[in-house]
C-alpha cells in the first residue's frame, strides 16, 4: 500500500512543476503590442461615410430589393403595401451612413483604407486621434484589389512605417487598430495563419490570412508586424454569424503600395490579361494529362482574339510557370498575370498532349480587352451504351448561340453512369473527348471505342457561356 501511495504522489508533483513552468515560458514569449500602438495610434484614423440611396416608402432600400429575383414576394409586398415602386427610379432618397478605418501614408494627407469602405459615398469624413475632422476626397479605388486611396487637405501628419508583406512568414505574431463595431482605436493581435489565400471573387488579390479580430468597422485598419511596420490592410472575414471566427484576411502591403502609386498617377489600375478562363488540377486530371501530381492552371477556354489565342494557348493546356514563376494552383495565375507588365511577352511553360513546351505569350490590358470586347436527336451508338447519355449534332442555331463553328454534341439524356458521375448534364455540349475534338457523333463513338477503361480521361465541356474540363473513368469491360 505504501509503494502504491508513492506512484500516485509523484506525477502529482511531476504536474505541479510544469504548471509552474508553462506560464513563465509562454510569458517570455508572448509580445508587448504597447509601444506600437502608442507610436501609430496617430496616424490611424477613422472614416465616416454617408450615401444618398433611394428607399421604399416602407423604408427598405431600393437597391436590396433590386437584388431579389422578379417576382420575389417582398418585392410584390413592398409594391402593393408599402406605397413605393419596390425599387425602381423615384423613390425617396434617404441618407445611410456606415463606419471604417484607415491609415496616413504621407505627411501631406493620403490616407490608406479598403475600397468597400469609400465605395458609392456622397461624402467622407476622415477623424484623427486628436479629434481634428477633415471632409475627404477620394483619389482613387481598385475593387479586385479593395483599395482605396483618399486625401485630405492638411500638413506635417504623422504616418505609419510600411514594411514587406514578402517577408512575412506563418506564424510570426500581428497586431491589428481599428474601429470595430465603431468602438475606435481598438487594438487586437494575432498571428500569421496563412499566406498568398485566394478567396472568391478576389482573383487579383493573395490575401494574408490571420487569427487577429477583425469585425464591421476594422475595415482598412493597418495589419502591423512585430516590429511596427504595416504589412497589410485588414479587409475581409470569413464568418456565418457577422462576427469575427477566427478567419481574417488582408490585403499585403506590397501589393496596395503598387495600387497606390498607380492611382495617384492614373487613377486607376492597368493589369495584364489573356483571355482565358482558368480551372484547377485535380488528381483525375492530373493523371490524365500526364501529370506527376495535380498542379498548374488548365485553360478551359481560349478567348477570340486575346494575347493568348495570338500567343498559341490552346484550351487543354496545362500552364506550369509564367515568366520564371511556378503555378502551383491555378488560383496562382490571376494575381501573375494581373502583375506583368503590359506589352511585354512572357514565357509561358505549358504541358499540352503530354509534353513540356515554352511558349511566347503577349501580355495584354485588361481594360482594353474589357472594353471591345430544334433537330432529330440522333443517339450515341455505342457511346450512348458506355456513356449512358444520348447526344446529337448541333444545330446551325445552336451554334450560333453557344458561339461554336463546326464543334460540339449537344448532351440529351444523362443516366446514371460516367457521364452523370462527372457531372455532365443535360444542356451541356462536349467539346472534347480525351485527346479528340468531337465535332460528329460518330467520333464519340470511336473515342469512346479507343479510350483506355478504368483510368480518368479528361472531357472538356461548354455550359451556359463557360467551358471546363471534367473527367470520365470509363468502367472496364
Amino acid at each position: 500500500m505504501r509503494i502504491a501511495a508513492r506512484r500516485l504522489v509523484a506525477p502529482v508533483l511531476v504536474l505541479g512543476l510544469v504548471a509552474t513552468m508553462i506560464p513563465g515560458a509562454a510569458m517570455a514569449k508572448a509580445p508587448d503590442f504597447s509601444d506600437i500602438f502608442e507610436k501609430n495610434k496617430d496616424a490611424v484614423v477613422n472614416i465616416a461615410t454617408t450615401q444618398k440611396v433611394d428607399a421604399s416608402a416602407g423604408g427598405i432600400p431600393s437597391e436590396m430589393l433590386e437584388q431579389l429575383p422578379p417576382g420575389h414576394p417582398l418585392k410584390r409586398f413592398f409594391k402593393r403595401y408599402g406605397g413605393g415602386d419596390g425599387g425602381d427610379n423615384g423613390s425617396p432618397k434617404r441618407e445611410r451612413s456606415s463606419l471604417g478605418s484607415g491609415f496616413i501614408i504621407s505627411e501631406d494627407g493620403y490616407v490608406l483604407t479598403n475600397a468597400h469602405v469609400v465605395a458609392k459615398a456622397d461624402e467622407i469624413v476622415v477623424k484623427l486621434h486628436d479629434n481634428r475632422q477633415f471632409d475627404a476626397k477620394v483619389v482613387g479605388m481598385d475593387k479586385p484589389t479593395d483599395v482605396g486611396l483618399l486625401k485630405i487637405d492638411a500638413t506635417n501628419l504623422p504616418t505609419v512605417k510600411i514594411g514587406s508583406s514578402d517577408k512575412l512568414e506563418v506564424g510570426q505574431w500581428l497586431f491589428a487598430i481599428g474601429s470595430p463595431f465603431g468602438l475606435e482605436y481598438t487594438a487586437t493581435q494575432g498571428i500569421v495563419s496563412a499566406l498568398e489565400r485566394s478567396l472568391p471573387n478576389d482573383s487579383y488579390t493573395p490575401f494574408v490570412q490571420t487569427d487577429v479580430a477583425v469585425n464591421p468597422g476594422s475595415s482598412g485598419g493597418p495589419l502591423f508586424n512585430g516590429k511596427g511596420e504595416v504589412i497589410g490592410i485588414n479587409s475581409q472575414i470569413f464568418s456565418r454569424s457577422g462576427g469575427y471566427m477566427g478567419l481574417s484576411f488582408a490585403v499585403p502591403i506590397n501589393s496596395a503600395m503598387d495600387v497606390v502609386e498607380q492611382l495617384k498617377e492614373n487613377g486607376k489600375v492597368a493589369r495584364g490579361y489573356l483571355g482565358v478562363s482558368i480551372q484547377p488540377v485535380d488528381r483525375g486530371l492530373a493523371k490524365s494529362f500526364g501529370l506527376d501530381k495535380p498542379v498548374g492552371a488548365l485553360v478551359a477556354d481560349v478567348m477570340p482574339d486575346t494575347p493568348a489565342e495570338k500567343g498559341g494557348l490552346k484550351a487543354g493546356d496545362v500552364i506550369l510557370e509564367f515568366n520564371g514563376e511556378k503555378i502551383v494552383d491555378a488560383a496562382d495565375l490571376p494575381v501573375i498575370v494581373g502583375t506583368s507588365a503590359i506589352g511585354e511577352n512572357a514565357m509561358v511553360q505549358i504541358v499540352r498532349d503530354g509534353e513540356r513546351r515554352t511558349l511566347e505569350v503577349p501580355v495584354g490590358s485588361r481594360t482594353e480587352y474589357a472594353e471591345k470586347s430544334g433537330e432529330s436527336e440522333a443517339t450515341g451508338g455505342g457511346a450512348a451504351a458506355d456513356l449512358n447519355i444520348a447526344v446529337r449534332e448541333l444545330s446551325e442555331q445552336e451554334r450560333k448561340k453557344f458561339g461554336l463553328d463546326d464543334r460540339g454534341l449537344l448532351v440529351g439524356n444523362v443516366a446514371p453512369g460516367p457521364i452523370a458521375q462527372a457531372g455532365i448534364q443535360a444542356g451541356d455540349v462536349l467539346l472534347r473527348f480525351g485527346d479528340r475534338s468531337l465535332t460528329s457523333v460518330d467520333q464519340l463513338r470511336q473515342a469512346v471505342k479507343e479510350a483506355p477503361r478504368g483510368e480518368p480521361i479528361a472531357v472538356r465541356v461548354k455550359r451556359d457561356d463557360r467551358s471546363m474540363f471534367v473527367t470520365v473513368t470509363l468502367p472496364e469491360k
